[in-house]
């Protein structure tokens, strides 16, 4: 703002509005993490930020404040003069002063003066009733209230209106601590964070795994007339209680009675016996159990009937099942998050737009309605709607950040790669298989993506044994046959090696003239050799490296750099995968990403929105099919006898394990106990090791390089066990607990086995599967093509098999199970392009609080991110 002198001279007052410097300070550090992914060009954002910190210069309220301002500006003006190097080393030290400084700029929102001028004495008027602006109105959302329904209340919630109850201001914030809530403090605040709740808006944004239907209340005589298994809610007053102790558990009953009739509770927990009184009315819900007479409850839900409106948390409702640790019981979460609700819903904020909210398809709910009908619904409907909300927010904060990754790389010139067509056919030639019609198919998508001026972002997505590696291996001979360098990350030691080793091999039939030099860096590679190494790469005498996460440490150049690759992206954090490409100046270098896992076509948008996929579906002639078998039960002698024969063959045998430790909530069978038993009970003269998560990486490594070498017979593993590792030699793959994996997840532990051309079985163990289960292990025996068994998974179990934690590469979803369609994925899609070609940047004042959510949002796929 300039500054303005009125006739006599005297300086006017600067006058921000209110809001306005906080907002532009607040802004600055979204504007500073998009010059972040820009790749740190010093671009309009940067200039943006500069702009601001000067005109709030003007305006300092104090000495020290002008003083902080100045430094700043100054670490900014400094900024454009560096290297992309000391850019990206600077960046986050200016965010942080940024983020110091917006609580003292937030002084500056009214009636800011420049610094020096006089305070003025009179105060600020008084605004009349009529000057004085309305509040916005309160958004109604249905709470549940903390009383349980009243002996009088109407016998079923489903068939009255629901009340709509006004949001009353927050008492809580979202970011208060899970400890602020009655009861979770001290070890129950750290049984919470064990389920990662560790604020108030960790709590409202926990997602029920499901919900029971115990709306439907009806009298006890009708209930007594329905069928065993069915869910009712039953309200009475308690006639007799009885405390039984003996043999087994101490458990207590009560009868419970209305005009209608009485019916018996059972609870196997002897301190009810001092909580319920005759006398004592309360509503009760779960299923009916039929035993030796009429149908009674073991275990349900329960509340106390207390005067008043309303319905219970735990009965006479949809009622939330959420997820537990050892020592949290439902009725306490369920008394968390209805505290969380009353205490802090009030401060959730709605960050969609509302044209996003009301585009294309039925307007989805306001976000506290949503908030607050996820955990207690009025009824069904609201529920799906609660959820379709929140899984949109979810599917449309991913694919704006996929979009915006895709149009961000647009915006570069890449390095356009003639490929020399002779030399690739006499490559296919030498080797000693025929390219399948899949890889040449996916090696032309690949090659016209390499000749454009734009660079390439391409995942090549193939089933185990495809051969992915061929198709990479001839990209980057056309690479280097144009006269630059390639890279090839892969996210452990051992992978890194076995792929210098088939590149190596791959290369071999070639002209030593032809044949790119290959070289492999990893943490383990000594200081001498590394040395070497380093000097090699930066002079060009290396072609392509390969490597782990050492490839992307400052220290290595690779000037020539044109087409990076990396194995098993998802196995990498967003910024990992973004920082090979880094390594080369000037224009942006080929990206090819690669995975063994398939995925459904359907949730390729989801997880791959800002990349081209390249399938490989067919497998190379020759390779032996593997015999899948399943053994339920006893029938497991017979599998330990069909791994007695294959050992005294001189083969060896991978046997998988769901978890690391013994735990009474999963019967599963753990990697620690079941590898000590297979040693004492079933197999004490075999060589058998033990590999899992918690080892340290590089003992992880000798373990399997023991393995690969022979050293051990069996291997018993939990899933940890590495996608693409070659052990020719391994021709039995046991899975302990089958019926718990997904069905994506068995196929690439079944690709294990079956690499040395030996006849291999995948023997599939469960004690006693479920339905579902069973579906699965058939599904199993039945087909050996992942990407149909994956569609069969994404029908079995819904996408929260491929998205989610194990895609460590994305943000974790938790709203999509049971309302993912591929209508809400284009809803999404489609409003995530619309909006990002109106305000690329998100900086307009109406998508502040997008732009926020949106950045918490990916900041969790990528933690190491620094701004």
């Amino acid at each position: 703002m300039k500054e303005e002198r009125s006739p006599e001279g005297a300086t006017a007052s600067y006058v921000v509005p209110a809001g306005d410097a906080r907002a532009k300070f607040e802004m600055a550090v979204v504007l500073l993490r998009g010059e972040w992914r820009a790749g740190f060009p010093a671009g309009i954002g940067y200039r943006t930020v500069l702009g601001n910190a000067r005109r709030l210069r003007g305006i300092a309220a104090s000495e020290q404040l002008a003083a902080d301002l100045s430094a700043l500006i100054a670490d900014l003006e400094a900024y454009e003069g560096m290297t992309v190097p000391q850019r990206q080393a600077a960046l986050p030290g200016i965010a942080a002063a940024i983020k110091r400084l917006i609580p003292r700029v937030a002084a500056l929102d009214i009636a800011a003066r420049p610094l020096g001028a006089l305070e003025a004495a009179e105060r600020p008027k008084r605004a009349t009733p009529r000057q004085r602006p309305e509040p916005p109105p309160t958004p109604r959302v249905a709470l549940p209230p903390p009383d349980v329904p009243a002996a009088n209340a109407p016998a079923s919630r489903a068939t009255r209106p629901a009340q709509r109850a006004s949001v009353p201001a927050p008492r809580l914030a979202l970011a208060d601590p899970v400890t602020a809530l009655k009861g979770a403090g001290g070890a129950t605040s750290k049984k919470l964070a064990k389920l990662g709740v560790e604020t108030v808006g960790d709590l409202l944004l926990l997602s029920p795994r499901r919900h029971i239907d115990y709306s439907r209340t009806i009298r006890i005589g009708e209930a007594l007339n329905l069928h065993p298994g069915s869910d009712v809610t039953v309200r009475g007053r308690v006639t007799d209680v009885q405390l039984h102790r003996g043999p087994g558990k101490p458990r207590v009953t009560v009868k419970l009675a209305d005009a209608s009739g009485w019916v018996r509770v059972t609870w196997f927990n002897q301190y009810l016996a001092n909580v319920l009184h005759v006398g004592d009315e309360i509503a009760v819900s779960g299923a009916l159990e039929s035993g030796y007479g009429p149908l009674s409850f073991t275990g349900p839900e329960w509340e106390k009937v207390a005067p008043g409106p309303g319905g219970g948390v735990s009965t006479g409702r949809i009622v939330p099942v959420y997820p537990l640790t050892a020592g949290l019981a439902q009725k306490s979460m369920r008394n968390f998050t209805r505290q969380a609700l009353e205490l802090a819903l009030g401060a959730v904020e709605e960050y969609l737009p509302e044209a996003v909210r009301a585009a294309a398809g039925a307007p989805l709910l306001p976000l506290q309605d949503a908030v607050a009908q996820v955990h207690y619904p009025d009824d069904a409907a609201s529920l799906e709607a609660a959820k379709t909300r929140l899984a949109f927010d979810d599917l449309f904060l991913l694919q704006l950040g996929l979009v915006r990754r895709k149009t961000e790389r647009q915006a570069f010139d890449g390095v356009p790669i003639a490929a020399d067509r002779d030399l690739l056919a006499r490559w296919s030639e030498s080797l000693p298989f025929r390219l399948t019609n899949a890889q040449q198919s996916a090696l032309e998508e690949i090659v016209a993506d390499l000749g454009k001026s734009k660079p390439m972002a391409r995942l090549l997505q193939g089933d185990v044994g495809s051969g992915k590696t061929a198709v990479a291996a001839a990209a980057m001979l056309a690479t280097v046959a144009n006269g630059h360098q390639a890279a090839m990350m892969a996210p452990t030691e051992i992978l890194a090696e076995q792929h210098l080793q088939n590149l190596v091999g791959l290369y071999g039939g070639l002209p030593e003239t032809e044949r790119p030099r290959v070289q492999l860096l990893t943490g383990s590679t000594r200081a001498r050799e590394r040395k070497a190494i380093l000097e090699g790469a930066r002079s060009g005498e290396i072609d392509i490296l390969v490597g782990t996460h050492a490839l992307i440490q400052e220290t290595i150049e690779l000037p020539r750099l044109a087409l990076s690759i990396v194995d098993e992206q998802h196995r990498f954090g967003v910024r990992q995968r973004a920082s090979l490409p880094g390594k080369a100046e000037g224009k942006l270098p080929h990206q090819l990403a690669m995975t063994a896992t398939p995925i459904p076509r359907t949730l390729n948008l989801v997880l791959h929105g800002d990349l081209d996929v390249s399938i490989l579906a067919e497998r190379p002639p020759g390779r032996v099919p593997i015999e899948t078998r399943r053994y339920v039960g006893a029938e497991r002698t017979a599998a330990y006898a069909l791994v007695w024969e294959e050992v005294a063959k001189g083969r060896q045998v991978f046997v998988i394990c769901p978890l690391v430790e013994a735990s009474e909530a999963i019967e599963a069978k753990a990697a620690i106990e079941e590898a000590e038993r297979l040693r004492e009970e079933v197999f004490p003269d075999l060589r058998i090791a033990t590999l899992h998560g918690r080892m340290k990486a590089r003992d992880k490594d000798a373990i399997m390089t023991g393995f690969r070498d022979r050293d051990y017979d069996l291997l018993v593993s939990t899933s940890v066990i590495e996608v693409g590792i070659d052990v020719p030699n391994a021709t039995v793959m046991l899975i302990e607990g089958a019926d718990r994996f997904g069905l994506a997840q068995l196929h690439q532990f079944r690709g294990r086995v079956g690499r040395g051309g030996n006849r291999s079985f995948c023997l599939l163990l469960a004690e006693e599967a479920s339905p579902d289960g069973e579906e699965r292990l058939q599904a199993m025996v039945a087909s050996d093509d992942g990407f149909l068994l994956a569609e069969k998974d994404l029908e079995l179990r819904g996408p929260g098999d491929f998205i989610g934690t194990r895609q460590s590469g994305l943000p974790e979803m938790q709203w999509l199970e049971g309302v993912f369609d591929t209508r809400l994925l284009d809803r999404a899609r489609r409003a995530a392009e619309r909006l990002l070609a109106e305000d690329p940047e998100l900086t307009r004042p109406e998508h502040l609080r997008l732009a926020e959510r949106f950045e918490r949002f990916w900041e969790r796929a990528a933690p190491e991110k620094a701004v």
